[in-house]
C-alpha cells in the first residue's frame, strides 16, 4: 500500500508529545495537509486525556484506542466529559490496553512503541493481521539484532501482547450528555492563559497574531514551566520522614527540581496540611524544621533521588490518587512557607539546598545528567546570572516554547538566558559580557563626581560598591544600599540620576556560557579558544555527554575509542580530545572537570571557585546520557558518574591560576588512583560501548584495550602536570 506520514512533535525531551499524522491507501497519496477527520486515533499515555481534546475530529465510527492502567469503572471517574462526549455523539469503537503494565512485565519498562503497533494493526486493519505481525517481528530483528536475542524475544512478545490484550470498552449513552466538571484552577498568568496553555494543548495553530500583544522584541515571560503540571509520571517518590537524616542528596541530584527541602517554624506548621512531616534527624538549623516535599505533577519518575538516598527514606510508588493528594504539601511549602535566610553555608552540598533553584520543570530527559550541574548553577549565582546558551539539549529544556524554565526567586530576580546559533554561543556570550562590563566601568569612573554632591552615607556606600566592583560576593547587598539612598537622593542631580537609571548595572553579573560537547569541542571550539584567551571575567559550563545529544547521538571529538556513534558505527577509533589540557595550558584559565555522582564536594569546590575567578574559567562535566544506552537505566546516572570516575574513565581535577601566584600548587588532581580493574564493568554497562563487541568483535578487544590505554595516558599527564607543579 502506499503511505503518508508526518510527525509533530514538541520539544521536551521528556513528558512531551508526538502526532504521528498516517494516512494509507491503494492509490498514490497527495494531500499535503495534516489529519483533521481520523478513522483511528490513539492514545499512548494516559496523563494526555485531561491535557489535549484528543478526539478533536474523529470521525463517526472511528476507532479510540487507549493506554492506561484503568479498569472499565475508574474510566467513568478519569475520563474529562469532552472525551466522553466526543466518544458516544460520534458511536466511537472505543479500546483500553495496559501497556506500561506489559512493558514493565516483559523488562520493556516505559517502551511500548511495539504494543501499540501491533495494536493499530490489529484494529485499523490497514494490512492483514498475520502479515502485519510478520513485518513488525522481521523489523525487530533488523534494529534490535545487535542487542542480543533476549531484546529481541521481549520486543516479540510485545507484538503479541499489543495483539491480544485489548479490549473493547461497554460505555453508556449518558455519556454524549456528560458535563464538565467546575474546578477551582490555581493562579497562573495572563500569558500561560492566553499564549502557553493553548499551545500546549496543541490547538496553538487558531490563536491569533493580536494574541501574542507584548512579546513584539521576542523575549519570553521566565518561571512559566511552573504552570504546566502535566503529571507524565507513574511512578513517583514517596518520603519517609523517619529514615531521612536531612542531607538533601535527592534534592542535589534531581534533574527537574521536583524534590525539595522546606524550612518552617512552628507557627508554620501549625497551618500545614495534614501530613507535613518533619523528619527529626533532618539536619537544618536548630529553628527550623525539616522537610522534603515532591511535586507529583512534575516529577518524570526517574528514580534518580531514591537510588542516591543513602538511608532509603525515599520509595518510588504509583503516581495515584491518593499519592497526588499529596499536592497539597508542596503547594503549602511553595505559597505558604516564608524565604528562610540559609542556616547553613550554601557552598556545601547541604547548605546549596536550601537556596531556590532558579532553574526548574525542564522538558529533559527524565535522569538527564546534564540538568542538575545547571539547577545548582542557578542555586549558586542564579539571582544576577547571564546566560548564553549554546544550541544542543541545554537549549531546548532550557527554552522550549511556549514555556521557560528559568525562573525568579522572591525578590523577582533570576537568570537572563538567551540562545544564539551552535556555533558563535561563545562569541555571543562574550559580548554580553563586554557589553555590561563597558556600562559598569563607565559608571565607576563617575563615583567622584557622584559622591560629591552625595551625603556621608552615600558616599561610603558608593565608595564600597567601587572597591568591590569586580566581586560577586555580596554584591547585591552593595547594590540595594546604593540604590535605597540613590532613591532619596536623586532627583535633581543627573550624576546621581543617571546612576538610578542604571541601578541594574550596579549588581556584579555571574556571566556564564552553557553548552554541549558537540559545541565546545567541535563546531564552537574557535569561539571558546577565543573566549578563554581573552582573561575576561567569564564563565562556560561543558555539558559533557561524549555525543551530540540533541541530533541523535553522533560523534563528538568528545567520544572517546570504542563508543559507538552515528557517524562512528563501528566504534571511535581516535581518542577523546582533552579540552581541560589544552585550556590549562593558557596557565590564566581555570579550568575543571567534574562528575556529581562522584564527588560533590570536589564539584562544589570547582563551581564556586571558577566564579569567583577574575579571569576566564571553563567547568567540564560528565553528563550520562540516554544516548550512552545505560543498561541500569537513566536513574543509575548518578551511579554511572561514580563507576567512570573510580575505574579512570573520567578523572577529576582543578586547576586555579590564583593558587600559583601565591606559590602553591595550582593544579589539584581530585579523583583516587583508579581501580582499572572495574573499566570493562563500566564498558559493558553501556550499550555504545557493549553493542561493538556483537557488531565488530573482531575489532571490539582492540579498541576496548585502547580506551583503557588512552585513559591511562589521560592520567598519567595529570600526575605528571601535579607532581610538575610540586616540584
Amino acid at each position: 500500500m502506499y503511505a503518508q506520514a508526518y510527525f509533530a512533535y514538541d520539544s521536551k525531551k521528556s513528558g512531551g508529545v508526538t502526532i504521528s499524522h498516517l494516512r494509507f491507501g491503494t492509490q498514490p497519496i497527495d494531500m499535503p495537509y495534516l489529519i483533521d477527520a481520523a478513522d483511528y486515533i490513539a492514545c499512548h499515555r494516559q496523563s494526555y486525556v485531561k491535557r489535549f481534546d484528543l478526539l478533536r475530529g474523529i470521525k463517526d465510527g472511528g476507532t479510540f484506542m487507549l493506554n492506561c492502567t484503568w479498569s472499565d469503572d475508574e474510566l467513568e471517574h478519569e475520563l474529562p466529559a469532552r472525551i466522553k462526549r466526543a466518544i458516544a455523539k460520534h458511536h466511537v469503537k472505543f479500546y483500553t490496553l495496559n501497556g506500561d503494565a506489559i512493558g514493565q512485565k516483559l523488562g520493556l519498562g516505559t517502551r511500548i512503541n511495539m504494543v501499540m503497533q501491533a495494536a493499530f494493526f490489529a484494529l485499523a486493519k490497514v494490512i492483514p493481521l498475520e502479515d502485519a505481525v510478520k513485518y513488525l517481528k522481521d523489523s525487530i530483528v533488523k534494529s534490535y539484532g545487535k542487542k542480543g536475542q533476549k531484546v529481541v524475544d521481549m520486543n516479540w512478545a510485545a507484538v503479541d501482547a499489543g495483539v491480544g490484550e485489548f479490549h473493547e470498552v461497554s460505555y453508556p449513552a449518558s455519556w454524549a450528555d456528560a458535563v464538565d466538571e467546575k474546578t477551582e484552577g490555581r493562579p497562573t498568568t495572563e500569558y500561560f492563559e492566553k499564549v502557553a496553555a493553548p499551545v500546549l494543548g496543541q490547538i496553538g495553530d487558531d490563536l491569533k497574531v493580536s494574541d501574542f500583544t507584548g512579546r513584539e522584541d521576542g523575549t519570553m515571560p521566565s518561571g512559566t514551566a511552573k504552570f504546566e503540571k502535566a503529571g507524565p509520571a507513574l511512578y513517583v517518590p514517596s518520603w519517609d520522614h523517619e529514615k531521612c537524616i536531612g542531607c538533601t542528596q535527592c534534592s542535589f541530584v534531581c534533574p527537574h527540581a521536583t524534590i525539595r527541602p522546606v524550612l518552617t517554624t512552628e507557627e508554620e506548621r501549625a497551618k500545614a496540611p495534614a501530613g507535613f512531616q518533619i523528619a527529626p534527624k533532618g539536619k537544618s538549623g536548630k529553628e527550623y524544621g525539616f522537610t522534603i516535599v515532591v511535586d507529583q505533577l512534575d516529577c518524570l519518575e526517574c528514580g534518580s533521588c531514591a537510588n542516591v538516598c543513602p538511608t532509603k527514606a525515599l520509595t518510588m510508588v504509583p503516581n495515584d490518587d491518593d499519592e497526588r493528594g499529596k499536592m497539597d504539601l508542596w503547594y503549602f511549602a511553595q505559597d505558604e512557607v516564608s524565604p528562610k535566610a540559609n542556616p547553613q553555608n550554601k557552598k556545601t552540598v547541604i547548605g546549596s539546598q536550601f537556596e531556590q533553584p532558579l532553574f526548574e520543570f525542564s522538558g529533559a530527559c527524565a535522569g538527564c545528567g546534564e540538568t542538575p550541574y545547571v539547577k545548582l548553577t542557578t542555586q549558586l549565582f542564579g539571582d544576577r546570572m547571564m546566560i548564553a546558551n549554546a544550541t544542543g539539549c541545554s537549549s531546548i529544556y532550557g527554552g522550549s516554547a511556549p514555556v521557560a524554565p528559568y525562573t525568579t526567586n522572591e525578590k523577582g530576580h533570576g537568570p537572563v538566558w538567551a540562545n544564539s546559533l551552535f556555533e558563535d554561543a561563545a562569541e555571543y556570550g562574550f559580548g554580553m559580557f563586554m557589553g555590561v562590563d563597558k556600562i559598569r566601568k563607565d559608571l565607576a569612573l563617575k563615583v567622584e563626581a557622584a559622591k560629591a554632591v552625595a551625603s556621608p552615607e552615600l558616599q561610603a556606600a558608593l565608595s564600597d560598591w567601587a572597591a568591590n566592583l569586580l566581586e560577586g560576593e555580596g554584591t547585591r547587598e552593595r547594590a540595594d544600599k546604593v540604590t535605597a539612598l540613590l532613591e532619596k537622593e536623586a532627583a535633581g542631580k543627573p550624576v546621581l540620576e543617571e546612576f538610578l537609571a542604571k541601578k541594574k548595572y550596579l549588581v556584579k553579573r555571574s556571566h556564564w556560557i552553557f553548552g554541549g560537547d558537540g559545541w565546545a569541542y567541535d563546531i564552537g571550539f574557535g569561539g571558546v579558544d577565543h573566549v578563554l584567551a581573552q582573561d575576561q571575567d567569564v564563565n562556560i559550563l561543558v555539558l559533557d555527554t561524549e555525543v551530540y545529544s540533541n541530533t541523535g547521538g553522533q560523534s563528538s571529538k568528545a567520544t572517546p575509542t570504542a563508543a559507538i556513534a552515528q557517524f562512528a558505527a563501528s566504534g571511535t577509533t581516535t581518542k577523546k580530545k582533552d579540552l581541560g589540557m589544552m585550556a590549562i595550558s593558557y596557565g590564566y584559565v581555570y579550568v575543571a572537570q567534574v562528575a556529581m555522582g562522584s564527588d560533590k564536594n570536589q564539584l562544589m569546590k570547582a563551581m564556586t571557585e571558577a566564579e569567583a575567578y577574575h579571569g576566564p574559567s571553563v567547568v567540564i562535566a560528565y553528563c550520562p546520557c540516554i544516548n550512552h544506552g545505560i543498561r541500569k537505566g537513566m536513574g543509575k546516572s548518578q551511579e554511572e558518574e561514580k563507576l567512570a570516575v573510580a575505574c579512570g574513565y573520567w578523572d577529576l581535577f582543578r586547576y586555579n591560576p590564583e593558587l600559583k601566584e601565591q606559590g602553591k600548587n595550582p593544579f589539584s588532581l581530585d579523583s583516587k588512583e583508579p581501580d582499572y580493574s572495574k573499566f570493562q564493568e563500566f564498558l559493558e554497562g553501556e550499550v555504545r560501548y557493549a553493542s561493538l563487541a556483537k557488531g565488530f568483535p573482531e575489532l571490539a578487544q582492540s579498541l576496548y584495550e585502547k580506551t583503557v590505554t588512552d585513559a591511562k595516558a589521560r592520567r598519567e599527564s595529570y600526575v605528571r602536570l601535579q607532581k610538575g607543579f610540586e616540584a
